[in-house]
């Protein structure tokens, strides 16, 4: 074979290995593979939080009704006290004394009136005769009707006596916790009516209890308008249920429901005060304490994923969506909580989305990339 035969044999060999190896680099590398599934689509129960603290159904001062000394106490500073129990006993004698005064005085106003009344009758006859002018019976059934009304006031005065008497005992106003003593046996105590009265102590019931939080004026307007189209009845109207979690729990195993709602916003804050009910008979919550409260919200339908599958994007959240030709898209999307342990999607989504669950870690899983899919299923967890 001749030499120049030989070259231009290895030409044509090296040229058709380069047509056969050129078209497989071209290719590049394989599609990536992800798995997808369709967003679970399902009637939501929502609930909206809040912050707030439990209050008293029942708060009271107790303050004496008559002025003296402290005689006696009767109860242990944070003991359980019911309704007419003894606090406090204020020296009861001047106002015994004030008492047998007073009857004294009913004594005399009736032994007056019966005087009065017998003068009236034996005066009778004796105008008929002439022995007694008109003046002098008139003058003397006049007597009788002073006597009369000195003997109502007496009596009044009676029942006056005995009043403050009875007040000398301080007697529980409600049932409930009541706080520590602020005085003590033997000082001197100001009662009555006035804002200068002393204060005792105080009292809180405890079973049920309120829980009172501030809600914003736009959940405000988003609860009117359910309520006029009929999806969400008014707490104002219907006893909406909530669910209270306390500051070292992680369940909302606390249920009560509404049973107030301010008349008005507060024109600082732009909030409405509510109010909810819960029982408390092991007596856990205490006036004062902080607490998270869920609110029903309605019933919306939605649509659920994977907490995993949704991407952060600066200051938006993402999901990555696959279309028919297998390029994959980016999907902004509005968030809502968590329900059934999957992630409530608000908007962005539709239902017949593939949505990427797994293949996200790989950095050739982006947008406009073309991948290859595997059928995934969204579970939601069992409530």
């Amino acid at each position: 074979m001749r030499r120049s035969e030989y070259r231009g044999g290895m030409v044509l060999l090296l040229v058709a290995h380069m047509m056969c190896v050129v078209p497989a680099a071209a290719q590049g590398p394989p599609a990536p593979k992800v798995t997808v599934a369709q967003p679970v689509a399902k009637k939501i129960t929502t609930w909206d939080e809040y912050s707030g603290r439990f209050e008293a159904v029942e708060s009271v001062e107790v303050r004496p009704r008559v002025s003296g000394f402290v005689d006696k106490v009767h109860f242990k500073d944070g003991q359980i006290v019911k309704v007419g129990d003894p606090l406090f006993t204020i020296d009861p004698r001047p106002f015994e004394i004030a008492a047998e005064s007073a009857r004294a005085e009913v004594a005399r106003a009736r032994a007056q009136v019966a005087l009065a009344m017998s003068e009236v009758e034996r005066a009778a006859p004796l105008v008929r005769s002439g022995a007694v002018t008109e003046r002098d019976f008139t003058q003397r059934s006049a007597n009788l009707n002073v006597t009369e009304a000195q003997l109502q006031v007496a009596e009044a005065s009676v029942k006056n006596a005995e009043l403050n008497l009875e007040w000398t005992v301080v007697k529980a106003p409600i049932s409930g916790l009541i706080s520590d003593r602020k005085v003590d046996i033997g000082n001197l105590v100001t009662g009555g009516s006035t804002g200068n009265t002393t204060l005792l102590t105080t009292i809180v019931s405890l079973d049920p209890i309120h829980f009172i939080f501030d809600a914003s004026e736009s959940d405000y307007l988003r609860y009117a308008r359910l309520a006029s189209t009929g999806q969400r009845a008014s707490s104002r109207d219907a006893a909406n249920p909530v669910l209270i979690r306390l500051s070292d729990e992680t369940d909302w195993t606390h249920k009560g429901k509404m049973d107030f709602v301010d008349n008005q916003l507060n024109p600082r804050s732009g909030t409405v005060r509510g109010r909810a009910i819960l029982e408390n008979k092991e007596q856990l919550f205490s006036p004062g304490i902080f607490a998270r409260m869920r609110l029903f919200g309605g019933e919306v339908d939605g649509l659920l994923i994977p907490d995993t599958a949704v991407v952060s994007d600066q200051m938006r959240k993402i999901v990555f969506v696959v279309g028919d030709d297998g390029v994959v898209k980016a999907a902004p999307v509005t968030l809502g909580p968590i329900y059934e342990g999957l992630r409530v999607v608000k908007s962005g989504l539709q239902p017949t989305d593939k949505v990427v669950l797994d293949g996200l870690a790989n950095p050739m899983v982006r947008p406009g990339a073309k991948v290859e899919t595997e059928a995934g299923e969204v579970k939601a967890a069992t409530p």
